[in-house]
This record gives C-alpha cells, structure tokens and sequence, in this order.
C-alpha cells in the first residue's frame, strides 16, 4: 500500500479521499490555495501545503506546485478526485516521470477515451450501440452537411477533445450548418486547444443515464450498474439516482457485459463512468467515457456497499477487484443525491459568501457530503458546491420522502442555495412517476413563470 496520498483537490471531494485513506491506514497530505486556509480538508489532512493565490491556474491546476509538494512530504501517489487535473493525461505522465502514482486511469488510456471519436470506434468495436453519426473527423461544414442529409435533422456538432457541453451545437436543417460549424470550432479551440468536431444524431428528449465502472490492472472489470441524471440545466447534473426507473434488469445485464469487453480491450484501469443517452423507445446510446470518480458516486456506493474512492486507491495499489470485493456486484434498493449549491433557486446564479448558520440532516437514510461549516466561506473562485445530500431506501418511493425530509431539515443561512429548485422537482408529478429526460427542469422553469 501507498505510504502517503496526496490529494490534488479541495472541498467535499479532498475530505472524501482522506476519508478513505484514514480507513486504510494511509498518511494524507492537502495541497490548497489561499482561498482555502482555513478549509476543513487543510484541518483533517496530516499534513497541508499552500500551493499558490485563489486563481486555480495558479494553484490546483499548477504541475510543478503540485509535484513539489509531493516531493517535499514525500508522498508516493496522488488523489485528483474529479475536476481540475483528474482527467489531464499529461499530468499523469509528469507523475509518472516523477516516481508518484497517479490514482486513476493511465494517460494512454485517458487520453483514448478524453478524444470522443476515438472514444467511439472502441465502444462501438466491443458491440457498444453508439448514435448514428460522422465516421470520423469532420474536414468541414460541407462534409458536415452531407453526413446530416444521410443521417437525417436535426443532428449536434460536438468537440472531439472535451464535454461539459463546450463546442456544442444542435443543427434542426442544412441552412443553419455553416454558422453553427463555425460557432462550434471556435468554442471547442478556445476550451481544448483543438477545433475538431464530429456529428451525431440528436435526440430531441433524451435521457441521461451513465454506468459505474472499475477495473484493475489484472485485466478484471466489474460495472456497478447506471445511474440517472436527466435532472440538469445547462448540461449540468443537479439530481442523481440510481438504478434509473427506465433502465431493466435484461438491459442493465446486455450494457455491462458489452462494458466489461470493450474496457478491457482498451486496458482501463481504476474508475470510470460511461455515458449514454435513452431515446424515447429506451435504446441506449454510448456517448462518452468519464475516466474519473464522478461527483454523484455515493448514489451507487449506497446501493451496492461498495467503497468505491477507497477502492480507486486499492487498485492503484495493484490489488485485484477480487481482492476489494465481497462478491458480484448487488443492487439493493434506490438512492438518490441534490446537488447543494450555493446558487440563487430560481436563477442558479452562484451566491457565494459566508455561512452563517449551518445545520446538516441526519438519521437513518441519509448521507451528507460535505466540506462545508458555520462560519466557513464559500469563495468565488471555484464551483458553487456546498453539499451532496443523498439518501437511501428500500425502494425509489422511500428515497424520495427520505430526501424530502432531509431538504426540509437541511439549514444554510448567509448564501442562497438551491434547496428551494430540488423541492419543486420532487413534488412534481413527472418526477414521481419516473418520466424523466433533459428537458425537466426547463419544462418546470416555463410552468412556474407562467403560474407567476
């Protein structure tokens, strides 16, 4: 096992791996910016080293501030958790170079799956369905509109190098190609320092479902089942659960074993979430790899009892799935996470500020995530996260009220958060029956400023 971890990460995430290396016996050390002095993953860490201003270019995304301050508590590995360098292929080679361990996936591997098309050609080889689209690389907006005619509108350019919907446009007919090609290369060079652009199929009510993955460096994968996050604004997740109402014991069983081959054809190893969209007949449809822990992890930690940070570190060690497991993967139950953020409800825009009263829900079902505190700070400079509140019952209807009870009793005074957005999803009628796809909330934003 590692001798000491450091994690390259701030906030819930950084308190949630030194959480997991306390469980293993394993020193921490937290690197932070300024900003964050008196952050708790600074308190709960064994050691801390400030590496640099509040700008993260500066700080959480800086190399050599990084890679000092492992070499300068001896660390032999390093934690990203998501965001900022988790999926940066060429940190990993720095660490790698500098005799650390980088806990996730190699940068081949995530510098494979990072370039969407060829993404793609390797899911699609392993019996993956993937949406009809470009073969490869579009030359340009003409090839693009020859591609569209054949596949038919509407259709979206997306970036090959990125996501988070960056360098991404939806095209309804030939006239509006030529503008939204040029829109969408300049957006992707400015993100990801590539222009290339692909072409999919647009499907116009989509929803989002995305499967759990883990795999060692033994040549052993295992998929922990899906999770559902059609409940997003602006391609962000704002409510997670898992499994998803919509996907079917048979369905779940077909994606994991075609998963199981196609990651281990292209020699994944540690975490990882594949990405898929559900048309309205419920095909899934492949659309990219997340080579990372992602933020709503704890809905399927809670219906599988698996660690899955601890075992990212696990694996890293060079231990065997078969060795961290207890067995074949088991879904038991539903769990379901909101998304805190310190955001104004109706608007989302951020509300950063100081905390100035702080009460977090308790009792049996539910699970708070968080690194925030009475009198801490929520500074601007980074995402507007607070907490992850996730619960957990017997079945989707027990998660619910769980979570309903818990939002009510969930106190944050001093910033505006957006506990008041996830109570109107959850009373309405779509949501508790499960209808669900990436148009939600816009649908319960236009029906409330009509009832206004």
């Amino acid at each position: 096992m590692f001798r000491k971890v450091l994690i390259a990460n701030r906030g819930e995430i950084a308190l949630r791996v030194i959480c997991a290396c306390k469980e293993l016996g394993i020193p921490t050390v937290a690197v932070y910016s300024e900003a964050d002095r008196n952050s708790l993953h600074v308190r709960f860490a064994d050691e801390a080293v400030c590496i640099g201003p509040a700008k993260s270019s500066r700080s959480y995304l800086d190399f050599p501030a990084i890679i000092s301050a492992a070499e300068l508590t001896n660390a032999d590995a390093i934690h990203p958790g998501y965001g900022f360098l988790s999926e940066n292929a060429e940190f990993s080679e720095v660490c790698q170079a500098s005799g650390i361990q980088f806990i996730g996936p190699p940068p081949d591997v995530t510098r494979l799956m990072g370039f969407k098309q060829h993404a793609r050609e390797a899911m699609q080889k392993a019996g993956v369905p993937i949406l009809p689209g470009s073969g490869g690389i579009l030359k340009n907006a003409g090839e693009a509109r020859e591609t569209a005619a054949g596949i038919g509108y509407p259709v979206i350019l997306k970036a090959a190098a990125g996501g988070g919907g960056r360098g991404m446009r939806i095209v309804r007919e030939a006239s509006e190609m030529e503008g939204a090609f040029s829109q969408a290369q300049q957006e992707a060079e400015a993100a990801f320092s590539r222009p290339d652009l692909y072409l999919e199929k647009f499907i116009t009510a989509p929803r989002h479902i995305e499967f759990q993955v883990l795999a060692d460096s033994h040549g052993h994968v295992e998929v922990f089942g899906e999770r559902e996050c059609s409940i997003q604004r602006r391609h962000q997740k704002l409510i997670e659960e898992a499994p998803s109402p919509a996907v079917t014991p048979e369905l779940r069983r077909q994606i994991s074993e075609r998963l199981r081959r196609a990651l281990h054809e292209v020699g994944y190893v540690n975490a990882g979430t594949v990405e898929f969209l559900m048309d309205e007949t419920g095909r899934l449809y492949f659309i990219e790899v997340n080579a990372r822990i992602q933020v709503e992890h704890p809905v399927t930690e809670l219906i599988t009892g698996a660690d899955l940070v601890k075992a990212q570190i696990q694996v890293a060690a060079g231990m065997k799935l078969s060795e961290i497991l207890d067995g074949p993967v088991e879904i038991r139950g539903h769990a379901l996470e909101c998304r805190i953020n310190a955001e104004d409800p109706d608007t989302l825009m951020p509300s950063p500020g100081r905390i100035t009263g702080f009460h977090v829900p308790g009792f049996i079902g539910v699970r708070v995530d968080t690194a925030a505190y009475q009198e801490g700070v929520i500074p601007p400079y980074y995402d507007s996260l607070v907490a992850k509140l996730i619960t957990h019952g017997r079945d989707r209807a027990e998660a619910v009220s769980r979570m309903n009870r818990a939002l009510e009793m969930f106190i944050i005074e001093g910033v505006r958060t957006s506990i008041p957005l996830h109570q109107r999803i959850l009373a309405h009628p779509d949501f508790l029956a499960g209808r669900l796809d990436t148009h939600f909330l816009e649908r319960l934003e236009a029906a409330t400023r009509t009832a206004q």
